[in-house]
């Protein structure tokens, strides 16, 4: 499996890279866990771009074009309720932003946005991106 793994994810990339959805889609299509999907593209060198929460892959960092998302205006008292439920000491994951997203029926980015609007950190990456030690 490892063979046809390596082979979906060259298969998929864009200039050299990975792109976040089609990392998930991988994972989905080999029954994996997207952390495994992130950990193959890691040991192949492969770099993930395009994360669906807008937080990076998106420009040069130096540059601070890196990610698109942007706080949302007004963050509707459900949706806020949600996100601050989910969140731990440590900040709030991908994976919980992603299940609020569709409990609420709102685009991971529109969740994000609401992430970013009320001041928490994003913890950890479905796929294994951050943190980084």
């Amino acid at each position: 499996m490892r063979d046809e793994l390596q082979q979906a994810l060259v298969g998929r990339l864009e200039d050299g890279k990975l792109g976040c959805a089609q990392a998930h889609a991988i994972a989905a299509e080999f029954g994996l866990e997207p952390l495994a999907v992130g950990q193959a593209a890691d040991a192949a060198g492969v770099r993930v771009f395009h994360c669906q929460l807008g937080l990076f892959g998106y420009g040069l960092k130096s540059e601070g074009k890196h990610k698109i998302v942007q706080p949302m205006e007004s963050v509707p008292q459900e949706l806020a309720n949600r996100l601050q439920a989910a969140a731990g000491p440590e900040g709030i994951s991908c994976l919980e932003i992603w299940r609020v997203a569709g409990e609420m029926d709102m685009t991971r980015l529109e969740a994000s946005g609401a992430v970013e609007a009320l001041g928490l950190r994003v913890s950890t990456c479905q796929l294994g991106c951050f943190p980084r030690p």
